[in-house]
């Protein structure tokens, strides 16, 4: 099967608390003109059910994620328009259970892989490369490709086994990055927060991005910045 070009951004989204993280990422990324594939773990469907209220569900996978990129992080329903950059076509939704989809092999083109947030249960699974679902799969095979692998860990506090897992993950190249909000960008909102997190994230991954300000050896500048808009 041709894949007409396409070389897209692989995400998943673990069970760990901080589906409003994915949200940020999903949104930035096909804001910037990039095509997103998708995998959703079955630990995180308990997740977005019970921080947004809603399901994922793969048979309506087009309708949830719509649903659930346009709310915001306070839990405003349609707080972005993401109609627009929603097109069937930029976004590929694969099933955590497929391990014989695009992503499992090292074939399949990317960009690279995001996982966002990641549970301390994926963290070890990808350390160890147990491949039990997709998501490990993937995660696993962006590593053996030297493909840029960015780990959003969302936990808190950190165990000496998961500190091992996360320095095997390093050493293996990923960027292990914890979804820790800083302060200076001058946010008023906890979706200035959440985008903090989702800008550091596109960073690692060398994807542009206008999701926070950025530090400019001033002080105060972030929230000057946001003294002046409307």
């Amino acid at each position: 099967m041709s894949h007409g070009g396409r070389r897209p951004w692989l995400v998943g989204v673990s069970g760990a608390s901080g589906t409003p993280y994915a949200a940020a990422v999903l949104r930035a990324l096909l804001q910037a003109g990039e095509d997103v594939d998708l995998v959703v773990s079955r630990a995180s469907r308990l997740t977005i059910l019970d921080e947004t209220g809603h399901p994922f569900r793969d048979a309506h996978a087009g309708e949830d994620l719509r649903r659930w990129l346009a709310r915001g992080a306070d839990g405003t329903p349609d707080a972005f328009d993401v109609d627009a950059d929603l097109d069937p076509g930029r976004v590929r939704h694969w099933t955590p259970g497929d391990l014989a989809a695009g992503p499992s092999s090292g074939s399949y083109p990317v960009r690279g892989m995001l996982v966002v947030p990641a549970s301390t249960a994926c963290v070890a699974g990808v350390a160890l490369g147990l491949s039990k679902d997709l998501l490990q799969r993937s995660a696993s095979v962006t590593l053996k490709e030297r493909r840029p692998l960015v780990v959003v860990v969302r936990e808190t506090p950190l165990t000496g086994q998961t500190l091992r897992h996360l320095v095997t993950l390093d050493e293996a190249g990923a960027v292990v990055l914890p979804a820790s909000p800083a302060f200076y960008a001058g946010a008023r909102h906890i979706q200035d927060l959440v985008d903090f997190v989702a800008g550091r994230a596109l960073d690692a991954a060398a994807v542009p991005h206008k999701l926070y300000h950025r530090w400019a050896g001033e002080l105060g500048q972030g929230r000057d910045a946001l003294a002046e808009m409307p």
